[in-house]
């Protein structure tokens, strides 16, 4: 069987580290961008000494600074001959607002944008190997408002919304990947991994640092299992006809009612185009 090759933005912890510790034991040869290139190295040798897979790859990539990730773009182009798997796994939520060295909101840059020029500057590798793209979304998606006219919070910021926002966003850029690109053999998958107990909830502070440990206690499933739909849609064979689809616990599920409007979603992407031309 050939080997895949598959690219993961951020690895180095949570369901990331999982989902690639589980690829790497399938002999997919990891390309892992990550912001921090020492536990970067860490990882790799990690995912090497229990797997004995030695076709692990470290390339620098930090989602909030653009000109980060068309470095890592033009790394991997180089290297590559095609893609085979690309997870849009890195996301944050972040509790104030901040603006990243770009000048745009951080849940949106993280979240969105810096995935959005990843991808479709991947597009030539990506559909040299007929790939999956697979976009890790949440049921936060469901508490997401389109603020079109706002889109980096200057008016008010809430990190909850804000993350809901960027959530539904990567739903509408599913749908548009798998719209544009299916001919071309692409599939794009997003899905919600549960609610996970990793590091993504250690900036909580008071009541709601209260709120998550108890989350933890009594309902958060582990980052191990957090990683079980991704690695099902990265492995699974024939998922073709779920092309553009929203899946949980490894399985199709019902999204937002706005989630579907093809509107929002056209608009999401000319303007995020719009946005990395100027």
């Amino acid at each position: 069987m050939a080997i895949k090759t598959t690219v993961i933005t951020g690895a180095t912890s949570g369901i990331g580290e999982e989902t690639a510790l589980a690829l790497a034991k399938e002999g997919h040869a990891l390309y892992l961008l990550v912001r921090n290139i020492i536990k970067g190295d860490e990882l790799k040798k990690r995912l090497i000494t229990e797997t004995g897979n030695t076709q692990i790859y470290i390339v620098k990539c930090d989602l909030a600074d653009l000109q980060s990730v068309k470095d890592a773009i033009a790394e991997l182009s180089g290297k590559l001959f095609a893609i085979n798997i690309l997870i849009n796994n890195a996301g944050g939520v972040f509790q104030q607002r901040e603006l990243s060295k770009d000048r745009f909101e951080m849940t949106f840059t993280t979240n969105h944008l810096g995935h959005f020029l990843l991808t479709n500057s991947l597009m030539p590798l990506l559909q040299k190997g007929q790939a999956r793209i697979i976009n890790v979304s949440s049921e936060a998606h469901k508490m997401g408002v389109r603020q079109f006219d706002d889109l980096q919070w200057e008016q008010s910021y809430n990190a909850w919304k804000a993350y809901g926002m960027n959530k539904l966003f990567n739903i509408y850029f599913t749908q548009s990947l798998a719209s544009k690109f299916g001919n071309t053999g692409i599939l794009a998958f997003s899905l919600h991994p549960g609610v996970v107990s990793t590091g993504f909830w250690n900036g909580f502070k008071g009541f709601k640092k209260l709120l998550v440990g108890l989350g933890r206690s009594f309902f958060m499933i582990s980052a191990k299992q957090g990683a079980e739909t991704t690695v099902f849609l990265a492995t699974a064979p024939r998922l073709d006809k779920y092309n553009g689809s929203y899946f949980k616990k490894k399985k199709v599920a019902k999204t937002s009612a706005i989630a579907t409007d093809t509107g929002a979603r056209d608009k999401l992407w000319a303007i995020s185009e719009k946005l990395l031309s100027r």
